[in-house]
């Protein structure tokens, strides 16, 4: 059996450098404590961190032998909303604590029938699509906007050990 490298740190965008390899993750897998996760090239490794963490799309994990690994945001499936009120639209959306990507022109979401039915009876126009997800992030502008421990960031604690 063969033992996996271990990834205990997170890199954020603009701190490194040529990625040994990258690891496409949807949303919701972004969000772990400890994950066997395989890179796009085919190869496992584990990684592990001592409080759950939120990976953020251009984050890097930093192997055990220094190799690093480039998260990015897999596609999808989604929702485009979009509508003549989108500001009214977006504020509805963050009312309900759902993640929500912002664009010009649309909001992305995931796919929720009893969000899609609240958006629809407002005016919304909504259309499937499968994207890479990336969401705003909390009041500070980082970390998961459902999170129950609104004084902390998943993100922040895993950059902060």
């Amino acid at each position: 059996m063969t033992t996996l490298l271990v990834a205990q740190t997170i890199l954020p965008p603009g701190t490194w450098t040529t990625p040994a390899a990258t690891c496409a993750l949807g949303y919701d897998a972004r969000f772990f404590r400890r994950k066997r996760l395989t890179t796009t090239e085919g190869w496992a490794f584990v990684a592990d961190f001592e409080h759950t963490v939120s990976l953020n799309h251009g984050d890097a994990l930093a192997l055990e032998d220094g190799r690093l690994i480039a998260i990015t945001a897999a596609p999808e499936p989604l929702l485009a909303v979009t509508g003549a009120d989108l500001l009214r639209l977006a504020w509805h959306i963050g009312n309900r604590h759902t993640p929500c990507q912002i664009e010009q022109g649309r909001l992305l979401i995931q796919q929720d029938p009893v969000i899609a039915h609240m958006l629809e009876h407002l005016g919304a126009a909504l259309s499937k699509v499968s994207e890479p997800f990336t969401p705003e992030g909390g009041a500070y502008g980082h970390g998961r906007t459902h999170s129950h421990d609104h004084g902390n960031s998943a993100h922040a604690h895993a950059n902060s050990h």
